[in-house]
């Protein structure tokens, strides 16, 4: 059997890899994707599908270590940090803790709006230009606060967020709870963001996909990687499908990034942050649009026949236990919350993997120590919003073309 030459080779069909694919495709190169799994099944498929040029701000923030060491023993807190002997990951800790400052803030903050306002006009275009049926919607996202502290802390950063290109409206309690009936009293604010929207995020891969084959892409689901080897006109890459060679390989491959990086003798500060979600089905009073609970960071989200809770962040390595505690937590923030939780049947409960970087921003472009290998990887909890913007910068680095944002800020040289 002859071993297939491919002109790109994408490692991941998550949205990113995708995206990716998608992007290269319309500038005229032959691309395969392959997954260890299925299209769309790991970390793109149980979040919210939000599209938030609003998450601009990185989570290194000041103060946040402060709140993190309050947290981080209480399995039911917004961040949960198990006790174990992970050097790594202590290491990740404290470069994160360090950037919690104004200066770090500001730095990651304009990254990533750069690459999420792209990508947030970007998305549009292909949802238009390629019919991708995925609900996607452009309602805008509320932070809703019951906590007086919490929301004048926040509003008090809307001023930051305009000077970065997202616009904001504050919203009065008692006004908000008349406009959005599915909400109990108690509410004490809220901030609206016009420019963000929404869609689902297993239907949108699905729909990647379609395009994808559409456009003579292969797409090769259950192909596991086994090996690399790097030469001077490409890559190749055993499989347990067998070998697979190409110009040029692109690892867009999440929280197993650093596993695959490794071998390629790349050091990638990658952590696995575990988020849970529950999908039911959508009650009667449900949320005329996406809404952060904000004080208990936990998301609400309504589709045509679904509603689905999502949040936590949990480090705990890859621990594929579903953490009951963590879906209670869930639970409760939304009872405390909205009159009617979620609907009567659940779907799924789920967990998955962020890929998180200590600086909070995507790791986009050529590998410093091999010419023919890209990584696309570290987005975090955006790897839905930030996936058409990613797909083009990378597909623009790897043809040569002029991108249309600074590529500087996602090198991965800045770890090195």
């Amino acid at each position: 059997m002859n071993c297939p030459e491919d002109d790109v080779l994408v490692i991941g069909a998550g949205a990113t890899g995708l995206a990716t694919a998608l992007a290269l495709s319309e500038a005229g190169r032959q691309v395969r994707v392959i997954d260890a799994g299925k299209l769309g099944g790991a970390t793109s498929h149980g979040n919210c599908g939000t599209i938030t040029p609003s998450h601009a701000p990185p989570l290194a923030a000041p103060g946040v270590p402060i709140r993190a060491l309050r947290w981080m023993l209480s399995p039911q807190a917004p961040l949960y940090i198990p006790p174990r002997p992970d050097p790594a990951l202590w290491r990740w800790l404290f470069k994160f803790a360090a950037r919690c400052n104004r200066q770090d803030w500001l730095h990651s903050a304009q990254g990533r709006a750069a690459l999420l306002n792209d990508s947030r006009q970007r998305l549009a275009d292909w949802v238009q230009r390629y019919q991708l049926d995925c609900e996607f919607a452009e309602k805008g996202l509320d932070y809703v606060f019951r906590q007086q502290r919490n929301f004048d802390t926040h509003a008090a950063e809307c001023g930051a967020l305009a000077d970065l290109g997202i616009a904001t409206e504050i919203i009065d309690g008692s006004d908000y709870v008349r406009a959005e009936p599915a909400f109990k009293d108690g509410v004490i604010g809220a901030i609206r963001f016009p420019g963000d929207a929404s869609l689902r995020p297993d239907r949108y891969t699905a729909e990647l996909g379609r395009v994808l084959r559409a456009r003579g892409v292969l797409v090769e689901e259950y192909c596991a990687v086994q090996s690399f080897e790097p030469h001077g006109q490409g890559v190749r890459v055993q499989t347990n499908r067998g070998a697979r060679d190409t110009g040029e390989l692109v690892l867009a491959t999440g929280a197993w990034s650093p596993r695959l990086a490794a071998r390629l003798g790349l050091r990638v500060p990658i952590q696995a942050g575990k988020g849970y979600s529950i999908t039911g089905s959508c009650p009667v009073q449900a949320p005329s649009r996406p809404v952060v609970l904000k004080d208990r960071s936990v998301f609400v989200i309504a589709w045509a026949e679904q509603m689905r809770l999502g949040g936590t962040m949990e480090f705990s390595g890859q621990d594929r236990r579903l953490n009951g505690t963590r879906l209670q937590a869930l639970e409760q923030a939304a009872r405390q919350y909205l009159r009617q939780p979620i609907g009567e049947v659940i779907h799924e409960r789920w967990y998955g993997w962020r890929p998180m970087t200590w600086d909070d921003m995507p790791i986009l472009g050529r590998s410093p120590l091999h010419a023919h290998v890209w990584l696309a990887a570290g987005h975090g909890m955006l790897g839905i919003s930030m996936s058409s913007g990613s797909g083009q910068l990378m597909a623009d680095l790897i043809t040569g073309q002029a991108p249309a944002i600074d590529p500087a800020p996602y090198r991965v040289e800045r770890f090195q």
